[in-house]
């Protein structure tokens, strides 16, 4: 049996320990955000900064009920539900913090237990302690003090073994393991919430395309039947001499026009219908959607942020920012291997040949103590997995700056096309009423007798048509309202997030505290005049 260590050395020891794992620093850089060029307002946002109809207002969680479409925030809710890419995105944040969860086990002692029992002839040459060291892979010298006889004979052995050991996390390696999958998983988080987004706003937009789409085919069957009354009349007037063959020709022209235009409106109805089905994640041929020819276009309010929010709220710049977190964390892991590693072990259990006296004082075994290790030489690999975690760093950080730089694109992008829309739709409702009293003006002119029934349903073409051109422009005013939601991050909070409430924050509860104050008291809330019908 080995020789007791002496408790004054192992308190000694085991104070020295603790002291060195509480004093001591992870290896590597801190994390800082990179330094980035952020501007204090968004360039097309001046138009929007007119109204400032709700100051504190921000985009909400659910921001599609702000449509006030029910049908809409039921299949947005039952994508968010069934999609299967968030139901993968999700898995993989599971699979995130379970790794998270696996690293933190590394801190604490694991303990093993090995019961063994073998019976086996050898010769008189073997000492005891070879087969000893073979049944017990820990405490191969406790094990030989049971039995130094050569005799040869069949012998039982039995065993009954607990190991503990712990690997002493002195240089911060197993930390900067942690930190880069707390990192990790967190970027994950706001992958999800991202994929989340994305179906949310493509639904929404389908939707919006496909009610276009239902206003389309209603005005667009209405011109198909007025192009075929005017051919009609133009052909009754060819026959009496009225009208040449190439007005014939031309009505034509523009009866098959309208046809063309209205099949490839109900080709696009259909496709968006099919899309919609996929992100609810239902069947095509499962599926389908009741048109409404009478839908109205409702513009609600957009809360417009300042450019800073969008480091905090779009899922897409926060996942970028934390693999970036993640990588510098491994330059730390990467150059914690160049210090030695201390582990401690400590085995205890009982051995003898009959297993009715194992569990006696007589056949305890036991023994306790660290062991430092180091890699003396390896060629420069570690100086390589150094400078690869530094590479990785910088291409994480590039990555991180140009998500940033294309959020503020988005968002221009967002604001430059409903600023414009606005325009237009104005531009276009002057058109639509100039051709409702022109069409008013034809009616009593045939009342009269000074116009004919040609003239009139011609003067009504051109209302449809106006009327088409208004509805088409306030579609696309609410699709690309659902797009600049999305760009500004859709009312999505990184500190909303699950990962975020169970993980160890990196700022104190008054830093937090101090900053959503200077959100609150810097955010702007603006949105664009409601368009008209």
């Amino acid at each position: 049996m080995t020789r007791a260590i002496p408790l004054r050395i192992l308190r000694a020891l085991c104070a020295s320990i603790a002291l060195l794992c509480v004093s001591a620093c992870p290896v590597g850089p801190d994390y800082r955000r990179p330094a980035l060029e952020i501007p204090t307002q968004f360039k097309e946002g001046a138009d929007w900064e007119r109204a400032r109809s709700n100051a504190r207002g921000a985009i909400a969680s659910q921001w599609w009920s702000s449509y006030n479409d029910a049908q809409l925030s039921a299949y947005i809710e039952q994508s968010l539900d069934a999609n299967p890419s968030i139901a993968a995105a999700e898995a993989a944040y599971r699979g995130a913090k379970a790794i998270v969860a696996a690293d933190n086990a590394a801190l604490y002692p694991s303990l093993d237990a090995n019961v063994s029992a073998t019976r086996g002839r050898r010769s008189s040459g073997l000492s005891s302690s070879a087969i000893g060291g073979n049944l017990t892979n820990v405490g191969t010298s406790a094990a030989t003090s049971t039995s130094t006889s050569s005799a040869a004979g069949v012998r039982n052995q039995f065993s009954a073994l607990l190991n503990a050991s712990w690997e002493v996390d002195v240089w911060g390696q197993i930390r900067r393991q942690i930190e880069s999958g707390r990192e990790n998983a967190r970027a994950t988080d706001a992958q999800l919430a991202g994929q989340r987004l994305s179906i949310a706003a493509s639904v929404a937009a389908n939707y919006f395309a496909l009610r276009q789409a239902d206003i389309d085919i209603r005005l667009l069957e209405q011109q198909v039947d007025i192009d075929r009354r005017l051919l009609d009349m133009v052909r009754a007037n060819f026959l009496h001499g009225t009208a040449s063959g190439d007005a014939v020709l031309v009505a034509q022209d523009t009866l098959e026009t309208a046809i063309f235009n209205l099949q490839d409106s109900r080709i696009q109805r259909e496709q968006y219908e099919h899309a919609i089905a996929v992100l609810v994640g239902s069947p095509p041929a499962h599926f389908s959607i009741a048109p409404l020819p009478d839908y109205d276009f409702s513009m609600p309010p957009v809360p417009l942020a300042l450019p800073s929010t969008l480091l905090q709220r779009r899922p897409d710049v926060v996942a970028a920012e934390h693999l970036a977190a993640s990588a510098n964390a491994r330059i730390g892991l990467a150059r914690a291997a160049f210090f030695p590693t201390l582990d401690i072990s400590a085995d205890t259990g009982f051995f003898n040949n009959t297993f009715a006296h194992l569990f006696s004082l007589p056949n305890r075994i036991w023994s306790v103590g660290p062991a430092l290790s180091d890699t003396l030489f390896d060629a420069g690999a570690r100086s390589a997995q150094v400078a690869e975690a530094e590479a990785n760093y910088d291409e994480d950080v590039a990555n991180y700056r140009q998500a940033v730089l294309t959020a503020f694109q988005n968002v221009e992008d967002s604001l430059s096309s409903c600023n414009h829309l606005r325009d237009k739709i104005a531009a276009l409702g002057n058109i639509y009423q100039r051709n409702r009293q022109l069409y008013g003006s034809t009616e009593a002119q045939l009342s009269a007798g000074t116009a004919s029934t040609q003239t009139l349903l011609t003067q009504q073409l051109l209302l449809l048509q106006a009327q088409q051109n208004l509805k088409d422009a306030q579609g696309q005013l609410l699709q690309s309202s659902v797009l600049l939601v999305k760009n500004l991050g859709g009312g999505w909070r990184e500190e909303d997030s699950p990962q975020n409430a169970s993980a160890a924050p990196d700022a104190t509860r008054e830093e937090r505290a101090e900053q959503q104050a200077q959100e609150r008291n810097t955010r702007r809330n603006i949105r664009p005049p409601e368009a008209g019908n």
